[in-house]
């Protein structure tokens, strides 16, 4: 038969479908892989502990490992075996974050290899692209000869179809052809992958040069590569180095070494994505694995020496500090006018309103060049008009934006989505919060006419329901629309499902806020009567909010109202968000405050998201029993802001508890609400993300929280008001802290029950003032 050829810029390819090429057999086992997880701005990695993407288990997409940019999975199988046998773990760490190194070596192989006589040592580097050097050695007396293999795939598939969405057509997969490819007079035409007659042997359906075993010269290259339904041309283009394989056998490339005693080989891969013969990453591919590092490292420190450095005395605490920060760094995403916070690694890494906001305001203590340049990015995105499919509406702050072939084919609306509810005022909220920090004028007024656009959308949705509410519109996006955004959550205390406009206490607290502050900066701008108008619409919310949301039968706040305006009367973790916005009357502040520390929310570890006595509570529930470290450290802010430090010096160290037990000392994106027991650890919940950008940004937060730093920076003034460390805590610094133009240090002492602050450097004339 004829193969049906594509040409796409001069270069021919055939579908995968058409014929096929040997497979080389997976060793992986199929059981669950603790992970290694490495970030580069847009790009990142899931592997195994060893450093492989298994391909054992082709339906079973559910694992997520591969490599991913633009949403795609540019490598879903990359397997190192040793004479067909996966090599033993001897070690392995991705505590760079950038980077992996693996170190293993061999079973027994037969008679000739001992076992554990050849040293295996990986390294992989991801900058631009993925990087790879292989050390081989032989550490047994004698010469060996053995056959190193490396399989990779790229199923090029959409991030939302690993997540659980179906999809009625896919693109094509494809194979490159080489310009000349040549005659084999004994060959005929390679059969069709499906046909039941073939009967020759898979290892001859191909005589390509850079596929064939029998090829006359060693290849340099191999070249996956998809068509999607858009017509874009996918590939991930792999140039071998240091030594190229001897051949390849299908998609898998196999080195024959013959190594002397204590002889050393290095092998080595460099691979690109491509995106219509464009790289998919916004970063420059180098050509070495060596550039990359050094570029990930001098960018890394060049962005320390930029942000305040903040230390403690206990070593363990200062783990904690410094994974954060290097996590920080390592979730900033390059998008249209800046970088902001993606939300984490690796279901949600792309920018989110709630998600990027809310981050971007726990970190104003380290970087507030974070906060700004959020702010920048959600106003080049802020919705134009009205769209249901994307639930779109002018001056509204987007959910949530992807670039998969998903969201290019729209199939699904994220491009961007529009689906958040709180996103808006939050933004405002992010608005006000780092003009306080940075008295940024020039990006105060840049962003005033997207702060009325927000405000505008604010007043016109409250219009239906009093408060701020949402209701789903697009076909294919969310039911729930908080930050609680899964289907199971909005209950009531019988554990049933609210129906309607779902108005959530949280959100109103977050628009008393917004009206609040932005009526300050309106002040400040002469608008009177914009700052008049909002003071007063702020009054009358919190009037209502009091007297709607409030269960008296409960001395509790409802979760939320229902499109009937009923209290969906669960007792949950929302209510704590408020605390430190001022939408409680006192007493009832002090009420939420009490009753969240009750046994059935406070597990010993954190806050729960649903009271262990509510119908349904699931322990193991997303948003239904779990604990999520940002939505205690919002909590902890708020009773700080009532004076009750040592219950949020409590939580906070339940929090930071459970971090000093997770891998890496990286917080989760959540875990499971079981009870802290004296010989128990938090319980993980199986697909939380990690590093995740709210999670991390909880450690500064709670920094914060202790410390209690008042900044504003427009009236040149910083307050540090009753600063608290905790009884683990002896001393806290923190240097190069900027607050306006001034850069500061700061030291914190506790002694005998109290901790003092002392300025240790200045470099500017903002005045701070102490109070203890």
């Amino acid at each position: 038969m004829t193969l049906e050829t594509i040409e796409i810029d001069g270069r021919t390819f055939v579908r995968a479908d058409q014929f096929m090429i040997p497979e080389w057999p997976c060793v992986l086992s199929e059981r669950p892989q603790p992970t290694l997880t490495l970030k580069d701005d847009d790009l990142f990695l899931l592997t195994d502990t060893l450093g492989n993407i298994g391909g054992c288990v082709e339906a079973d997409r559910s694992a997520g490992m591969g490599l991913f940019c633009k949403d795609s999975r540019f490598l879903s199988r990359l397997e190192l075996q040793i004479e067909g046998r996966s090599p033993i773990l001897l070690s392995s760490t991705a505590d760079k974050g950038f980077a992996i190194s693996v170190l293993c070596t061999n079973p027994y192989i037969g008679e000739t290899i001992r076992a554990e006589s050849i040293g295996i040592k990986r390294e992989m580097v991801l900058n631009g692209g993925l990087f790879e050097e292989i050390e081989i050695a032989n550490y047994s007396t004698t010469p060996v000869s053995f056959e190193i293999s490396l399989s990779f795939d790229a199923d090029f598939i959409d991030l939302f179809e690993i997540r659980g969405f179906n999809r009625e057509r896919r693109g094509q997969l494809l194979r490159i052809l080489p310009p000349q490819p040549p005659e084999d007079p004994q060959l005929e035409d390679p059969p069709i992958a499906d046909d039941p007659q073939a009967t020759t042997p898979a290892s001859q359906f191909i005589s390509f040069p850079s596929l064939s075993p029998s090829a006359p010269s060693s290849p340099s290259e191999l070249i996956l590569a998809y068509q999607g339904l858009d017509g874009s041309l996918m590939e991930s283009q792999i140039s071998f180095v240091n030594r190229c394989p001897d051949y390849l056998k299908g998609n898998t490339a196999i080195w024959r070494l013959e190594l002397q005693s204590h002889e050393k080989q290095l092998l080595g891969y460099r691979l690109q994505m491509l995106i219509n013969g464009r790289s998919a990453s916004t970063v420059s591919t180098p050509v070495t694995l060596g550039q990359a590092k050094a570029a990930e490292v001098m960018e890394e420190q060049t962005w320390r020496q930029q942000v305040t450095q903040i230390r403690a005395d206990k070593n363990t605490f200062n783990q904690i500090i410094e994974r954060a920060e290097q996590d920080i760094y390592l979730l900033r995403q390059t998008f249209s006018q800046g970088k902001a916070l993606s939300a984490g690694v690796p279901w949600f890494s792309t920018l989110f309103g709630r998600d990027s906001i809310i981050a971007a305001s726990q970190v104003l203590m380290l970087d507030p060049q974070i906060a700004r340049e959020t702010l920048k990015i959600l106003a080049y995105y802020q919705g134009q008009e009205d769209d249901e499919w994307r639930d779109e509406q002018p001056g509204k702050i987007l959910h949530e934006i992807r670039f998969g072939e998903m969201a290019r084919c729209q199939e699904i609306p994220h491009t961007p989505y529009y689906g958040t509810v709180d996103a808006t005022p939050l933004w405002i909220m992010l608005y006000t919060e780092h003009f306080a920090w940075t008295a940024d004028h020039e990006t105060l007024e840049a962003l005033w006419p997207n702060a009325l656009a927000a405000m505008d959308w604010i007043d016109r949705t409250m219009k239906q329901t009093g408060y701020l509410s949402y209701f789903r519109k697009s076909r294919r996006g969310l039911d729930n629309q908080g930050w609680k955004d899964s289907g199971d959550c909005i209950v009531n205390r019988r554990g049933q499902l609210a129906q309607g406009a779902i108005s959530l206490c949280e959100v109103q607290g977050y628009v008393y806020a917004a009206k609040i502050r932005l009526a300050q900066i309106a002040r400040m701008k002469k608008r009177i009567d914009l700052a008049d108008r909002w003071e007063e619409e702020a009054r009358d919310l919190k009037f209502r909010f009091n007297r709607d949301f409030w269960m008296e039968d409960q001395d509790y706040c409802a979760l939320a109202l229902d499109g009937d305006g009923n209290p969906v009367d669960s007792i949950t973790s929302n209510p704590g968000h408020c605390l430190s916005l001022g939408i409680f009357t006192p007493e009832k502040a002090y009420s939420v405050a009490e009753r969240l520390r009750a046994p059935d929310m406070f597990n010993g570890w954190g806050i729960r998201t649903l009271s262990s006595l509510s119908p349904a509570y699931n322990p193991m529930g997303y948003h239904i029993g779990s604990v999520w470290p940002h939505d205690n450290a919002l909590t902890a802010m708020g009773l700080r802001s009532l004076g009750l430090i040592d219950q949020a010096l409590e939580l906070a160290e339940g929090i930071l508890d459970m971090t000093k037990r997770q891998p890496y000392q990286r917080p989760p994106e959540l875990f499971c609400g079981f009870e802290r027991t004296d010989d128990s650890d938090p319980v993980q919940y199986p697909v939380a993300c990690t590093p995740q950008a709210w999670a991390t940004g909880s450690i500064f937060q709670l920094l914060h929280m202790m410390v209690n730093l008042v900044p504003d920076a427009p009236s040149n003034t910083l307050r540090i008001i009753d600063p608290t460390l905790p009884a683990s805590i002896s001393s806290l610094s923190l240097h190069n802290l900027r607050v306006g133009p001034t850069l500061l240090d700061l030291e914190f002492e506790r002694a005998n029950g109290a901790t003092a602050c002392r300025v240790s450097k200045k470099r500017g004339n903002l005045r701070v003032i102490i109070e203890a």
